[in-house]
């Protein structure tokens, strides 16, 4: 995963920015003189992994055409307690306007980076790879992946169109693995996916010529059953009810991928202050 497309972070900022600001900024507007300079430092005041660095400074520049912008950290950055983030220098009123625009995506953006983080030194050495989901906050997509590739993910689908995915529902629907793959296949989509509740649908799925199989809420002792079974026939995604505390014992079951959705559905957002220089 990139760095999202420009229109597409000028289109969030955009929305942002018009879901906080409303039709002005009442306090700044009284109380703060248009010619008014202010100066702040951005710092985290808890470990961290920093995402979304670039998109808080074009927030604060974008109300603040004139702010001096001073990087001291970058993405993907690492940071304990007190680390300075950013440092700017303008105009009062357009900068604390942004502020809590700018603040809420990098606290939310870097919430996800260092959650994945987690996730991804507990499998390290394991030869797993860590996958997101689509469980995003709904418009905040291409950003919530974004940071879970900074942490360290691999991100899975972007949208419904990125992929072939056959779900329990799709299974419900046409009333077998096998017939929902055989479908896929007609269809003339490739690299299908299916997700398979049991080991005998994880035999249909590898019969039926399945790419890949999502092994959905498996136990370990199922998990290793669907590894020996499929023989490097299929690549195998463990999901569903993966923790910190159960995704090491998960990968060293054999599979190829763990899909976590906690990383970016649920990730608590950070705590990065901004605060006026002494």
């Amino acid at each position: 995963m990139t760095y999202p497309d420009q229109t597409t972070v000028s289109r969030i900022i955009e929305e942002a920015l018009e879901e906080d600001i409303g039709n002005g900024d009442l306090t700044s507007a009284a109380i703060l003189g248009e010619g008014e300079w202010l100066q702040l430092v951005m710092a985290t005041r808890e470990e961290i992994v920093v995402a979304g660095l670039n998109i808080a400074a074009q927030i604060f520049c974008r109300l603040a055409p004139e702010t001096k912008v001073q990087f001291w950290a970058k993405d993907a950055d690492k940071l304990v307690p007190g680390t300075l983030l950013m440092s700017l220098d303008g105009p009062a009123r357009g900068l604390l306007t942004a502020e809590r625009t700018a603040l809420n995506l990098v606290q939310t953006l870097s919430g996800i980076a260092t959650e994945t983080r987690r996730y991804v030194d507990a499998i390290h050495g394991t030869g797993v790879v860590l996958l997101d989901t689509r469980k995003t906050i709904p418009g905040l997509r291409a950003l919530s992946k974004y940071a879970a590739a900074i942490g360290g993910a691999t991100n899975h689908r972007m949208r419904l169109d990125d992929g072939v995915l056959i779900k329990d529902n799709h299974v419900a629907v046409t009333g077998s693995v096998a017939n929902a793959v055989s479908l896929a296949q007609k269809a003339g989509l490739k690299n299908i996916e299916v997700e398979c509740d049991t080991l005998e649908q994880v035999t249909e799925a590898l019969d039926g010529g399945a790419d890949r199989i999502l092994l959905d809420n498996m136990s370990n002792d199922m998990l290793c059953k669907a590894v020996k079974m499929t023989a490097g026939r299929a690549l195998l995604e463990a999901s569903g009810g993966v923790s910190l505390e159960t995704v090491r014992t998960i990968a060293q079951t054999g599979v190829d991928f763990i899909s976590v959705g906690r990383i970016t559905q649920s990730a608590r957002a950070v705590d990065i202050g901004l605060d006026l220089t002494s």
